[in-house]
């Protein structure tokens, strides 16, 4: 019996011919639990790509950002991680929230690897877990399922040029996301932020559009 595979994967492998070949990655491949080596790349890693499922079953993919160490693996098979300020809908955290099937894929471009994890979600709102990562408003506690290292054949070389300004670090201020200095937004900002624009002032979507475009560091 297999733990990944159902009726519409077999389908694609018997036309294919490849059902052994499937079979015998799973069998050496997939696990349920992490050894040292996948715990050292999960906390190697500052980004992560994250799927989840919407309340229509649709599938959705967020990119998350942060210095090494944004994933924390806790035992053998729960890793935690944080929900940093973002852009308020809370999209992809509702999802998980209403169904906690989720999948992580950690990349490595400079020297090609990755590794995929499914698992399934909690939110924690309060104590150490959330308390691990600063200004995190929640934090993501994942018991996993399944882990397996993906071939990195079609992974480009790319080489890390800058870490992002706006990722919160101890003893730094972080600072205003530059879209919500957008003027037709700032009625729906919270007191905070509405506080912080008044001090670096407003810009037109305009202006933050050509800032994205030119790669300004203050998009």
């Amino acid at each position: 019996m297999s733990r990944l595979f159902g009726p519409q994967h077999r389908a694609l492998q018997d036309e294919f011919q490849s059902r052994q070949l499937a079979d015998r990655i799973e069998l050496v491949a997939a696990r349920t639990e992490m050894d040292d080596l996948t715990k050292a790349f999960i906390e190697s890693r500052d980004m992560f790509f994250l799927s989840t499922l919407d309340h229509g079953g649709r599938p959705t993919v967020s990119y998350k950002g942060g210095d090494p160490g944004l994933v924390r693996v806790i035992d053998p098979t729960t890793v935690v991680f944080p929900n940093y300020d973002g852009n308020g809908m809370y999209y992809s955290m509702g999802n998980l929230n209403m169904n906690p099937e989720i999948g992580m894929l950690f990349i490595a471009f400079d020297k090609p690897n990755r590794l995929r994890l499914q698992g399934r979600a909690e939110l924690v709102r309060s104590g150490p877990l959330l308390e691990m990562f600063n200004e995190a408003d929640l934090a993501v506690r994942v018991s996993i399922s399944e882990i397996w290292t993906n071939c990195p054949r079609y992974v480009h070389r790319y080489e890390k040029v800058k870490s992002s300004r706006y990722v919160p670090r101890d003893g730094v201020e972080t600072p205003l996301c530059g879209w919500k200095r957008i003027d037709e937004i700032q009625d729906v900002l919270r007191p905070a932020e509405t506080a912080a624009v008044e001090k670096e002032g407003q810009i037109t979507a305009e202006d933050w559009m050509e800032r994205v475009i030119k790669g300004d560091e203050s998009a």
